[in-house]
């Protein structure tokens, strides 16, 4: 809240609530990634890992993307190493091996990290409800997915095992 003294009152006013779009975040090249340019698309962003058994996920994110790209739908890869150093690669070893492995072709961030006293800056957003308007979170693994509308607005949390091709991620993709 935010009080300013006008005339001879008091003129009290809320900050308005970050959203999605407000930040801009680096790709895997280095270049800034303004999240303002997605606004009216649905964004699934994604913590992820090549060295975690949850790894193949890569492959079902791809197929996720290509079937619903042209519908304004767009997946935002974060690479991590926060749980079990299980992301220990360079940004350009990570890029290498998404699109050898899995022919990777929607958008990888830098590695980040999305938990502890250096989470990022977006991942605070996610994570606090505070921040976010909806919810508070914890990023529990690789490959938990946060579901964001057109707006910026923060939707649904999808726990790190559930697969990117679940009926409940479609059905709101498709919505």
């Amino acid at each position: 809240m935010i009080a300013v003294a006008v005339g001879s009152g008091l003129f009290s006013q809320t900050s308005p609530k970050k959203s999605f779009h407000d930040f801009t975040v680096k790709d895997i090249s280095g270049a800034d990634y303004n999240l303002a340019s997605l606004k009216g698309k649905k964004v699934m962003v994604v913590n992820t890992a090549s060295k975690c058994g949850l790894t193949p996920q890569y492959e079902q994110l791809q197929e996720l993307y290509e079937k619903y790209s042209d519908r304004g739908f767009v997946i935002i890869g974060f690479p991590a190493n926060n749980f079990l150093s299980q992301e220990p690669g360079t940004n350009a070893e990570i890029r290498e091996f998404c699109t050898s492995r899995y022919s990777v072709t929607f958008p990888m961030m830098e590695k980040i990290s999305v938990k502890g006293n250096d989470m990022h800056p977006l991942y605070q957003w996610l994570t606090s409800k505070s921040q976010n308007g909806v919810m508070d979170s914890e990023v529990k693994w690789n490959f938990q997915k946060y579901l964001i509308d057109g707006k910026g607005n923060l939707v649904k949390v999808i726990p790190p095992k559930d697969s990117p091709l679940s009926q409940d991620i479609i059905d709101w993709i498709k919505k």
